[in-house]
């Protein structure tokens, strides 16, 4: 999306979202025009939640920590080792590290939160990344990590590990989850796709839900949709309207019976 869309969007979804999130599966640092894009959000007077693999970090360094609009980074540190487990993980964490040493420093209100998948299965074994958190900002970290839902522990000034379990990206080709359940799309959030369309969420990554399009119709027109309603009065009352929301297994988590409900650790 270029700069020019970018604000004309933002013009719509400024005064109606507390937060907005400049990623729908992409890295929002990769874009060519970013520092652009966080001029539009000051204007805007737009609180950002900014989610990166943190792998080009030291290009926007500055500009990042001079924004006043970015309220949280989150570093997906599962990404790296996820995407390159051979590699070493010293010269990615450092300019991380660098970076979180820094915002504590200018700007101590901004919250960090360095993300992982919990330790719930053998392949997603942290301890190479606790050792370094632990070496470089000389703490302890406790092992001891409930796993089941979403967790938060904070470990240094306003630096939290983050900590989520594994999911599967919602498909058509996935086991049919029946047609109860509830969601946070469209009820608290939606998506925008580079190309304008309006998503109920974030895992739909491919568009497969198109409630509208914010270059061809107002945000507001889409917001008042019969598909969008109907979606979001569904989600409200317990009932899977979309078909692709049927074959999606991160419904599970909202079930209220408690184990999947989530819990905030200190």
């Amino acid at each position: 999306m270029d700069v020019f869309e970018f604000e004309a969007v933002l013009k719509e979804v400024a005064p109606l979202a507390e937060i907005v999130c400049l990623h729908l599966l992409g890295e929002p640092l990769a874009h060519p025009r970013f520092s652009e894009i966080l001029d539009v959000c000051e204007r805007y007077n737009t609180q950002i939640d900014l989610t990166t693999n943190g792998i080009l970090i030291k290009r926007h360094h500055e500009r990042i920590l001079n924004a006043p609009c970015i309220r949280q980074v989150n570093f997906s540190l599962q990404a790296f080792k996820d995407n390159f487990p051979e590699r070493d993980l010293d010269p990615y964490l450092l300019p991380i590290f660098e970076f979180t040493t820094a915002a504590h420093a200018l700007r101590p209100e901004l919250f960090i939160n360095f993300r992982l998948w919990n330790q719930e299965s053998n392949d997603s074994d942290n301890e190479d990344v606790f050792l370094k958190i632990e070496e470089y900002f000389n703490l302890e970290i406790n092992r001891n990590v409930e796993t089941g839902a979403i967790k938060s522990k904070r470990i240094w000034n306003k630096l939290y590990l983050h900590f989520d379990s594994r999911f599967e990206w919602p498909s058509f080709s996935l086991p049919h989850q029946g047609t109860r359940g509830r969601c946070h799309g469209a009820v608290n959030h939606i998506g925008i796709h580079a190309d304008g369309t309006v998503v109920p969420c974030c895992l739909d990554k491919s568009g497969v839900i198109k409630l509208g399009n914010v270059k061809e119709q107002s945000l507001q027109e889409i917001l008042a949709s019969e598909r969008f309603v109907k979606m979001r009065n569904g989600f409200l009352n317990g009932v899977l309207v979309e078909e692709f929301c049927q074959h999606c297994s991160f419904i599970t988590r909202f079930d209220k019976s408690g184990k999947n409900e989530a819990n905030l650790v200190r």
